[in-house]
C-alpha cells in the first residue's frame, strides 16, 4: 500500500469518517448480542436467550459481554446504555468499553475520563492503554500515545496484540505528519 494512500486512509479514520473498531487479542467476544438479538435486547448467557436489559436483570459479566459486542459492532449508543446498567461501576472492563464507545461517538474527552478510571482500578489492563493511546492520537498528542505504547511494552512486551495495534496506529499517524 503506498504511503499517500495510507495517509489518506489514516486521515479519514482519525477524522471519524471511517468508524472502524479496533480489535485486540482475547477481547473479541462471542457476538451473541449482535448476532442473535434484535435492537434493544442483549444476550443473557445464564438464560441462553435475548432479553431486554434492565438494572438488576443481568449479571455484570453478561452486561460487559453485551456492551463489548455492541461497541465492536459500532452500536455505540446501545453499548453505553447497556454498560451503564452494571452494578459494579468500578469494573475496569465496563469502564474501558464506556470510554471506547464515547470516544467512537466523538466524545474523546469523556472517553479519556473512563480510560483513566479503568487504569486506576487496573494499571496493567493493556487494552485500556491501547485505546487510551488511540484517543491521544485523535487529539493529536503523539507523545502521549507513545507513552502508552511504552507502558504496554513494560507489561506485555512488544509482541502482544495491544502493542502491535497501537504501534501500527502511531506509525500511520506519524506518516500523515
Amino acid at each position: 500500500m503506498n504511503r499517500s494512500f495510507r495517509a489518506a486512509m489514516a486521515a479519514l479514520f482519525f477524522s471519524g469518517a471511517i468508524a472502524g473498531p479496533s480489535f485486540a487479542a482475547g477481547d473479541g467476544g462471542s457476538g451473541d448480542t449482535v448476532s442473535q438479538c434484535k435492537k434493544g435486547e442483549v444476550w443473557d448467557k445464564e438464560k441462553q436467550k435475548c432479553v431486554v436489559p434492565g438494572q438488576g436483570k443481568l449479571d455484570d459479566d453478561s452486561i460487559y459481554e453485551a456492551g463489548r459486542d455492541l461497541a465492536m459492532a459500532g452500536r455505540y449508543g446501545e453499548a453505553i446504555a447497556v454498560l451503564s446498567l452494571a452494578a459494579d461501576k468500578s469494573d475496569p472492563r465496563i469502564l474501558n468499553y464506556l470510554g471506547y464507545s464515547h470516544r467512537k461517538q466523538g466524545r474523546v474527552l469523556v472517553g479519556l475520563g473512563y480510560y483513566q478510571e479503568a487504569l486506576l482500578a487496573d494499571p496493567d489492563y493493556t487494552l485500556v492503554r491501547e485505546y487510551l493511546g488511540e484517543a491521544y492520537l485523535q487529539l493529536g498528542d503523539l507523545e502521549a500515545a507513545r507513552g502508552q505504547l511504552a507502558e504496554i511494552e513494560k507489561r506485555c512486551g512488544s509482541g502482544c496484540a495491544e502493542h502491535a495495534e497501537l504501534a501500527r496506529q502511531i506509525e500511520v499517524f506519524a506518516a500523515r505528519g
